[in-house]
C-alpha cells in the first residue's frame, strides 16, 4: 500500500502559548518525514507566534499574512501545499503521535473517501480531559438524505484539527468565502462530505485545547463574540445551501445538512435581539430532534412543555430564565434523578484526569 505524500496545514493567530506544542507534535509524528511537508500559515498574529515558528526552519514553511480570518488562512495556505492529502491543525491544539499514520491508511485504504476524521481529546482549562469517540456510523456521504442525517450529528469529528482531505477535492471545492469569519472548516468539511464520502475513525487523535481565547468556545455571556458568531453561521449556512442546491442534490437533503447551523444561528440571534415566540419553539425543537432523535416518551414530553411556555414568553426573557435554571443546583439535582437529559448514543464518552 503506497503512502501519499502529506502536507500538514496548521493556521494560527497569536498562539504564542501554545504554537510550539501543535508544531512538535506534527514533527514527532509515527510517520516518515521525507512524506510530509509542515506549513504554518499566520494569520497577522500580533504576539511572537511568528518568531516561535521561525524557530522550527527549514523544518516548517513559514507563511504571513494580514489578519482575515480562518477562510483567509485556509485560502492561503492551501494553494501551497505540494501534498496529495492535507492534514488541517489548529495552532492552538495538538496531535496525538500516530495520527498521520491513522488518517492515511484509511485514505489509502478506500479510495472513495475523500475526508478523514475522528475522536477527540477535549483538554478542559483545569487540565481535565474528555475523550469522545464515535460508536457507530463510521462511512456516510451526505449527498443523500440518510447519509445528511448520519452527517449533521458526526460533523464535530470532522472540524479542523480532526479533518485530513484529498487535495484533489479540495481544488473542487475551491477557495472558502472569506465573508464567513469563522468556522471555515465546517464549509470545507460539509462539502467535502457532500462531494466524497466520509469517513470517521474509532480512536481520539487531536487535543482540543480550550482557553480563553477560543473563538468559537465562549465562557460566560461575551456579546460581542456571541454575535460574530451568530451571524458567521447564519452566512456560513446560507452560502452552504446555495453551493449545495447548485450540485443539483435534493433540497430535501440539503437542508438536513444544513439544518442544524440555521438552528443554532437563529438561537444566538433570539437570545441576543429576541423575536417571535413561535421563532424559539422552531429553533429549540429543530435542535432536539437533532440532538436526540431517540429520546424518550417522557423526555419528549417535557420538551415540548418546555416549548409550550416558550409560546408565551419573549425569546430574550426564555433563554434568561433558561440559563438561570442550568445554574439552578436543586433544578440541576431533580432533573439528573426524574428526567436526564438524554445521551447521544452514537458518541462514546470517557473522562479522565489529567496525570
Amino acid at each position: 500500500m503506497s503512502r501519499p505524500f502529506v502536507s500538514v496545514l496548521i493556521d494560527t493567530y497569536n498562539h504564542e502559548k501554545f504554537i510550539e506544542q501543535a508544531i512538535t507534535s506534527a514533527l514527532e509524528q509515527d510517520f516518515p518525514a521525507s512524506d510530509r511537508e509542515i506549513l504554518v500559515v499566520d494569520d497577522g498574529s500580533m504576539d511572537h507566534t511568528p518568531d516561535i515558528v521561525k524557530k522550527f526552519e527549514p523544518q516548517v514553511r513559514l507563511l504571513r499574512k494580514q489578519n482575515g480570518g480562518q477562510a483567509s488562512a485556509f485560502n492561503v495556505g492551501i494553494p501551497e501545499c505540494r501534498g496529495a492529502t492535507v492534514a488541517f491543525l489548529d495552532g492552538d491544539d495538538w496531535w496525538a503521535s500516530n495520527k498521520l499514520a491513522r488518517v492515511c491508511e484509511a485514505l489509502a485504504a478506500n479510495p472513495s473517501v475523500g475526508i478523514v476524521g475522528h475522536g477527540i481529546i477535549t483538554v478542559l482549562r483545569n487540565g481535565t480531559r474528555q475523550i469522545e469517540t464515535l460508536k457507530e456510523g463510521s462511512f456516510f456521504s451526505a449527498s443523500d438524505y440518510g447519509g445528511a442525517l448520519l452527517f449533521r450529528r458526526r460533523g464535530a469529528f470532522l472540524g479542523t484539527s480532526r479533518m485530513t482531505i484529498r487535495a484533489e477535492l479540495l481544488r473542487r471545492i475551491g477557495p472558502v468565502p472569506e465573508s464567513i469569519a469563522i468556522q471555515a472548516d465546517e464549509y470545507l468539511f460539509t462539502l467535502a462530505a457532500v462531494m466524497s464520502t466520509a469517513q470517521i475513525l474509532p480512536e481520539a487523535l487531536t487535543y482540543y485545547r480550550l482557553h480563553g481565547e477560543n473563538l468559537f468556545q465562549i465562557a460566560g455571556h461575551d456579546e460581542q463574540k456571541l454575535r460574530r458568531i451568530q451571524s458567521s453561521l447564519a452566512l456560513l449556512a446560507r452560502m452552504l445551501f446555495d453551493r449545495i442546491m447548485s450540485m443539483g442534490i435534493d433540497p430535501k437533503v440539503v437542508n438536513a445538512v444544513v439544518e442544524y447551523t440555521y438552528a443554532v444561528a437563529d438561537r444566538l440571534r433570539l437570545q441576543l435581539d429576541g423575536g417571535w415566540s413561535w421563532e424559539t419553539v422552531r429553533a429549540e425543537w429543530a435542535l432536539y430532534r437533532i440532538v436526540h432523535p431517540r429520546a424518550k416518551l417522557s423526555h419528549r414530553t417535557f420538551k415540548r412543555l418546555i416549548l409550550f411556555a416558550a409560546l408565551f414568553l419573549p425569546p430574550k426573557l426564555f433563554y434568561r430564565a433558561q440559563g438561570a435554571l442550568a445554574q439552578n443546583s436543586f433544578y440541576l439535582g431533580a432533573r439528573a434523578r426524574l428526567l436526564p437529559v438524554p445521551g447521544m448514543e452514537h458518541i462514546k464518552r470517557n473522562g479522565r484526569a489529567q496525570s
